[in-house]
């Protein structure tokens, strides 16, 4: 297709890395609008979408709409001069007023934001046994830091850990590690301090990221109060870490994870879900450089290729909207980022609760690994992970590596507008 040319074929091409009952889920939400526009949208997955998309638009045969996993892609194309500024075609104002506070930011470059939100994931959950945990008594919605972990105290001094925690994943062992840093680093210091890590205008080894790694290897470190300690963590799969809670009685109480770790829980447990996990939102800082409530999470940014076809332009008003996702979310799943979004329309209260929590957010940051070079987030970040939990390297040596890792040349400039 020529995107040089006006195009009124009504036909929308679209593009991402989703498949499976996801593809479904999205088709599904889809239908209504092709009924009443009179536009027909061509959903095509690939589960190679990242390098798919880049080979597919150096040879002009980009689709008109691509929705990207993760920021970087998307950054990289509008650098480029294949993405259009979102300010062109959507009521910029309007958007940002419905969505989770700072989503956006992921998608800004030079001042302008090239891609909007079709599809939400949210990580600063933790998770617990509900009727074991209840009985125990404890705190059902710590307010800060300092109230959880008092929560992991009282529960570590039964004889039975608090936390249930496992970073193994293979060939991407470490990962979990990741976030843990990245939610710390929000509460610590704040969104502001936070961007300028994740973009690389301060260094990887700066002092309040060693301060990260310090505060969490505290909390690892604390007497009974993560199971089976740094070694149990490394062997524990991250999707296997939550098990023992189910047991009678649990093994260990508390998992901090994304929405989608309930897909891991046992058949029984997801059968059952409002019945059997109780969640609570991972608290701010009680006091601090920043108390705000951060909340860090993911999603599919949808992006217009073509913006010589209005039907495109139509379509991306409607994925990008609080209208857009109903089927989806009634199948499961899928978490709108709009904060107005009918959350009646969940299968669950478990979702309904997660998606309030991200509602709620002071400001929402995206996963910071995902937000740096591959090589840093994909690579060195998650291996240096590894390398401080067995306690081969400190928080000063890891944290230097890292930064020693950092490709030149994707060492990003603070922008003009500061953001």
């Amino acid at each position: 297709m020529d995107n040089a040319e006006v195009d009124e074929d009504k036909i929308v091409t679209i593009m991402g890395a989703f498949g499976g009952a996801e593809a479904d889920g999205f088709r599904e939400s889809l239908k209504e609008f092709e009924a009443e526009s009179g536009i027909t949208v061509q959903y095509n997955p690939d589960s190679d979408f990242t390098n798919l998309i880049r080979l597919r638009t150096s040879s002009g045969q980009q689709p008109d709409i691509a929705i990207f996993p993760q920021p970087g892609g998307l950054m990289e194309l509008a650098e480029q001069g294949y993405i259009e500024p979102i300010d062109t075609y959507l009521d910029y104002d309007a958007l940002d007023a419905t969505l989770v506070p700072g989503f956006l930011e992921s998608a800004r470059l030079n001042g302008r934001v090239y891609g909007a939100p079709m599809r939400m994931a949210v990580k600063s959950v933790v998770w617990y046994p509900k009727e074991a945990y209840e009985a125990g008594g404890w705190n059902t919605a710590p307010a800060n830091l300092d109230e959880l972990a008092d929560v992991a105290a009282q529960i570590s001094a039964t004889g039975t850990p608090a936390w249930c925690m496992g970073w193994e994943s293979g060939a991407g062992t470490g990962w979990p590690g990741t976030d843990w840093i990245e939610e710390i680093m929000l509460r610590m210091w704040g969104p502001d301090v936070y961007d300028d890590w994740t973009s690389h205008r301060i260094p990887f080894n700066d002092e309040r990221v060693i301060a990260a790694f310090d505060y969490l290897g505290e909390m690892i470190d604390a007497p009974n109060n993560v199971r089976g300690g740094r070694s149990g963590i490394l062997a524990t799969p991250f999707s296997e870490a939550m098990l023992p809670a189910f047991d009678t009685p649990p093994g260990c109480y508390l998992e901090r994870q994304g929405n989608f770790v309930t897909g891991f829980f046992p058949d029984p447990i997801q059968e059952n879900l409002d019945n059997e996990v109780g969640v609570f939102v991972y608290p701010g800082m009680a006091e601090g450089e920043y108390t705000g409530q951060p909340m860090l999470g993911g999603g599919d940014l949808a992006a217009l290729m073509n913006g010589n076809d209005p039907d495109a332009i139509e379509v991306m008003k409607f994925i990008t909207s609080p209208e857009f996702g109903g089927p989806w979310a009634s199948a499961g799943g899928w978490l709108s980022p709009h904060t107005n979004f009918d959350t009646s329309l969940y299968p669950d209260e478990i979702t309904r609760q997660t998606a309030e929590f991200a509602a709620a957010a002071d400001v929402f940051r995206y996963d910071g690994s995902d937000l740096m070079p591959n090589a840093v987030g994909a690579g060195s970040f998650w291996d240096g992970m590894i390398e401080w939990l067995q306690g081969q390297k400190t928080s000063e040596q890891v944290t230097t590596d890292i930064e020693n890792s950092w490709p030149v040349d994707d060492t990003a400039e603070a922008e003009e507008d500061g953001s």
